[in-house]
């Protein structure tokens, strides 16, 4: 099968055996090592592919929210967004529940701000949430820590 639609820009990933159960992903020049779980063949030289769903719904709703944020004028001095999923128990095992967590370190941010962020990764920009959005549910929260706190 090949893609005919020539009105869309085409965006392509591969992955390359290397041995057993480990391969290297390619995508726009990067490259990522993934491998499956022990009792399947893997040997750890990588992530397993469906964990990089939630890595890539965290770094996509993160810069929505830190972009949203700096529009709003809001002295943000960190961001972390830490996504935690549960997979059906059979196969093919996808996200049924995914909570995401904000974490933002500033000076005086405002909490309607940060909600107002959120909602628009969630409901307008984020790709990565719209799509998994139709298998799973999602949660979200946010916790604000004045600058002089520090980060953990």
């Amino acid at each position: 099968m090949e893609i005919t639609n020539k009105d869309q820009e085409l965006e392509t990933a591969s992955a390359t055996l290397v041995s057993g159960m480990h391969f290297v992903g390619e995508v726009e020049g990067f490259r990522i090592d993934l491998d499956a779980e022990e009792a399947v063949g893997g040997t750890g030289a990588g992530p397993q592919p469906h964990l990089l769903l939630l890595q890539a719904m965290a770094g996509c709703t993160a810069m929505d929210v830190i972009s949203i944020l700096r529009k709003k004028r809001q002295q943000v001095s960190g961001l972390k967004v830490e996504v935690q999923g549960v997979r059906a128990d059979q196969h093919p095992k996808v996200y049924t529940q995914i909570d995401v967590l904000y974490r933002v370190w500033g000076k005086s941010v405002d909490s309607q701000a940060v909600e107002r962020a959120i909602e628009l990764s969630r409901t307008c920009y984020c790709p990565v949430i719209a799509m998994l959005g139709k298998v799973a549910e999602i949660h979200t929260r946010y916790d604000i820590k004045e600058e002089s706190e520090g980060r953990s």
